[in-house]
């Protein structure tokens, strides 16, 4: 009798809807679970997977030691490049709290060494576009001499340590006066020259860039 009711009872457990979803739901759950083992492969794949990821770490490691090392060749020639334009700036640029001596100085120097006259000079300073610590200088100066001397002037400035740019010039011949003696009158006479010279300025304690 005891056997009978168990198989009641379970056989009114099977029918009861409630129980059918419930398996129902466990089979589908083990299904997606089973799906999802093969799609995923969580324990790590076959031998064949993992050979072809370590093979993709190792070309993504190359890449990354190659990108590593291009990034410190630019930082050198960076810090090269800096290095040069610090020792350009201190050997050509004036430094703009001596600039009056310095460069008046220089000229009166090339002048004496050319055999020329050396005579007034004007300045006009003017900010460099892009930096805080650089500034042009135009100078107008006058000279008076041979065209040799004129000419072995125009070579000492270009030779100058100073960085000094001639822009422009301008030459006039004095008119012979009666009287004047036979080598002025072949020529040798002396002329009138304005030279307008640019150079640089910097200041110290900013930034050149």
């Amino acid at each position: 009798m005891p056997k009978n009711s168990n198989l009641t009872w379970n056989s009114a457990k099977i029918r009861d809807p409630r129980v059918v979803m419930r398996v129902i739901i466990g089979a589908l759950l083990l299904g997606n679970l089973a799906a999802a083992i093969i799609a995923f492969k969580p324990f790590g794949g076959s031998a064949e997977d993992l050979r072809s990821q370590a093979a993709s770490l190792r070309a993504k490691l190359t890449r990354a030691q190659n990108q590593l090392a291009d990034s410190k060749k630019m930082v050198e020639k960076v810090q090269h490049a800096r290095a040069e334009g610090d020792q350009f700036m201190t050997k050509y640029v004036t430094d703009q709290r001596v600039w009056s001596s310095t460069i008046q100085a220089e000229l009166n120097r090339l002048a004496t060494e050319a055999g020329i006259k050396a005579g007034q000079q004007s300045y006009s300073e003017e900010q460099v576009e892009g930096s805080e610590s650089i500034s042009m200088l135009t100078i107008t100066a006058g000279f008076e001499g041979s065209y040799a001397n004129l000419a072995k002037l125009m070579n000492l400035i270009d030779r100058s340590p100073r960085f000094l740019i001639v822009e422009n010039m301008t030459a006039t011949a004095p008119q012979v006066q009666p009287g004047n003696g036979p080598q002025q009158q072949q020529g040798e006479r002396p002329l009138n020259v304005t030279l307008r010279i640019d150079t640089f300025m910097r200041e110290e304690g900013g930034s050149a860039l």
